[in-house]
């Protein structure tokens, strides 16, 4: 079977449009030439691939298949072609890490600092997306590495554990809740919420739970990073639910109180998400390697 290229990207554009003449517009063919090049992809296949419907096409199995493995050899080619980008400009390598909230703001910077400072030739393209989306891109060959915290479906992964976190609800310190061990979070739909802006893995995750509560979350103010959302909460604003390792850094200077959660949600298990079945190539599975030690070192300090 001798596919090329431009029938790959053809054939996902018209998989994702589920229409054929909107997948030639975006490949730049016309609708004559887009169709004898499906045709003869199912001829060399040996199978039909897509089933043809008044408004449009959808995948039959064999289709399934191939949308997969286009997207594999498309992913494949981009990283040739970035690589050899990298190399005549002088650069070594990219990487590619598609991670939630909690990792891009709060203790992949660090790490992403130190292997960058050892590793110059490098480049890292970081994009903060919500769990499933990440598992997704790393399976379909979008992202190298996957950072996620919670349950996320692994088929086709390799989900290595590396820290264990929990949510916590941080309230200012002379807050009325400061003087309680543990709360639910539905007992805390009353206040007001400082809360991640729309796009965060967490906020998503806790819009989620509202919406099977019944309730909505009354939302105040909205910021980037844990950080900002410690110091509003430290001033009066409202209550938040926020990583206990990012809260726990402002308890002295922020004026916050932290607050256990009951929810069984609460407890966070943070894995990296890797394609079953393929070895990494040097630089992801050298920055792959840089978190586990970090993750190790500081485990090792606290039983110390």
């Amino acid at each position: 079977m001798n596919f090329d290229l431009t029938d790959l990207r053809l054939f996902v554009a018209a998989a994702e449009h589920r229409n054929l003449t909107r997948a030639a517009q975006q490949q730049h063919l016309s609708l004559a030439a887009a169709s004898a090049r499906i045709k003869a992809m199912e001829a060399r296949a040996g199978v039909p691939l897509l089933a043809r419907q008044a408004r449009g096409v959808s995948l039959l199995p064999a289709g399934e298949a191939v949308l997969h493995h286009a997207r594999l050899v498309l992913h494949q080619a981009e990283r040739l072609r970035t690589d050899l980008l990298d190399y005549g400009d002088g650069s070594r390598g990219h990487v590619r890490v598609f991670a939630n909230t909690t990792a891009v703001t709060d203790f992949l910077p660090g790490v992403l600092a130190a292997w960058l400072a050892t590793n110059p030739g490098y480049s890292v393209d970081l994009r903060e997306k919500p769990n499933p989306e990440i598992a997704r891109d790393v399976v379909e060959g979008r992202a190298d590495l996957g950072i996620v915290a919670g349950r996320v479906d692994t088929l086709g992964l390799t989900a290595i554990h590396f820290s264990t976190d929990q949510l916590v609800l941080a309230v200012p310190r002379g807050h009325r809740l400061a003087r309680r061990r543990r709360i639910a979070f539905a007992d805390t739909l009353d206040e007001p919420h400082v809360g991640m802006h729309a796009g965060s893995t967490l906020q998503a995750f806790l819009g989620q739970i509202t919406e099977r509560l019944g309730r909505p979350l009354r939302l105040r103010v909205q910021l980037a990073s844990f950080d900002a959302m410690c110091l509003m909460i430290g001033a009066g604003v409202g209550v938040g639910v926020v990583p206990e390792s990012a809260a726990s850094r402002h308890l002295d200077g922020a004026g916050l109180a932290l607050v256990e959660l009951t929810d069984e949600w609460r407890m966070r298990e943070r894995q990296a998400l890797v394609r079953s079945g393929e070895k990494l190539p040097a630089a992801p599975q050298d920055l792959l390697d840089r978190l586990l030690q970090h993750y190790h070192a500081q485990a090792g300090g606290a039983a110390c």
